[in-house]
């Protein structure tokens, strides 16, 4: 298993303050979040993208993945009008050929809340538009697109391995995989491991980070409630070959260096590293 640091908990630092600690505190990837102030795909296709594979080749930290930011600040494909669609799916497909440039692996989305409003039909016959002409696109880019579950804190749309595989099944492609972050699962009851059953090939990143059991938030590798050490050890039994990407976010961007650096060391310390 390889870990990744996820780059939103430095938004408050330069992009490149990330590659300097996951290169010191020994991380084997780096996630990159597109968000400003840094890698927000239109700055990175107005000429940012040079300096960020300037970093990746300086630091020699490879990118896993890049995950543009699309849950509603300002992007959701999932929500408002046509033209509210139209702009957000224009973005992601901006964002996947700023991926496919920077040497990422993939390029992760999630769909976001819908609205009260929407019924399961109405929710799902836009989520299909959605994935199909995004999945067309990564086709035609060779690009991976990987789509994850939100909690039902999050959103009414894709919140379970169920969920996934009725996309993969309805769209198939070998373009299109799914991944678990594993606070979903865990906060509805749902067997974080069968995500592998579930997904089988199609089953292709991991975040992997703490919970409170009761709701989104994502706390530090092994002061929640998860049973982290034996999942780790389930991974290991499966023997897991992917990336788990920790995912520290905004309840640690006060001090992201610090806590970047305990969090590798508690996950370590947990994989007998």
């Amino acid at each position: 298993m390889k870990l990744g640091m996820f780059t939103l908990g430095y938004m408050r630092n330069p992009l490149e303050d990330a590659f300097k600690d996951a290169k010191r505190f020994g991380y084997d990837g780096i996630e990159i979040w597109g968000g400003r102030p840094h890698a927000y795909a239109p700055d990175l296709k107005n000429g940012d993208i040079k300096q960020l594979k300037s970093f990746v080749e300086y630091y020699g930290v490879p990118i896993i993945g890049y995950t543009p930011e699309i849950n509603a600040y300002p992007y959701n494909m999932m929500i408002g009008d046509e033209k509210m669609r139209r702009d957000s799916i224009d973005y992601i497909k901006l964002s996947m050929d700023m991926a496919k440039e920077m040497g990422a692996g993939f390029t992760l989305i999630s769909a976001s809340h819908a609205g009260y409003y929407a019924t399961t039909e109405e929710i799902w016959e836009r989520l299909m538009l959605n994935i199909r002409e995004l999945t067309d696109y990564a086709e035609q880019l060779d690009h991976k697109l990987i789509l994850e579950a939100l909690t039902p804190y999050e959103s009414n749309v894709v919140k379970s391995a169920n969920d996934l595989v009725e996309v993969f099944k309805q769209i198939p492609s070998n373009h299109l995989a799914g991944m678990c972050d594993i606070v979903p699962p865990y906060v509805q009851h749902e067997s974080i491991m069968t995500y592998f059953d579930k997904l089988g090939e199609k089953m292709q990143h991991m975040h992997i980070i703490d919970s409170d059991g009761s709701s989104d938030t994502h706390v530090m590798p092994g002061e929640g409630n998860l049973p982290l050490q034996e999942l780790l050890e389930e991974l290991k039994e499966i023997n897991y070959q992917g990336y788990l990407t920790i995912e520290l976010v905004t309840a640690y961007i006060n001090e992201p260096r610090l806590y970047t650096k305990r969090a590798i060391n508690n996950v370590k310390a947990m994989l007998g590293e």
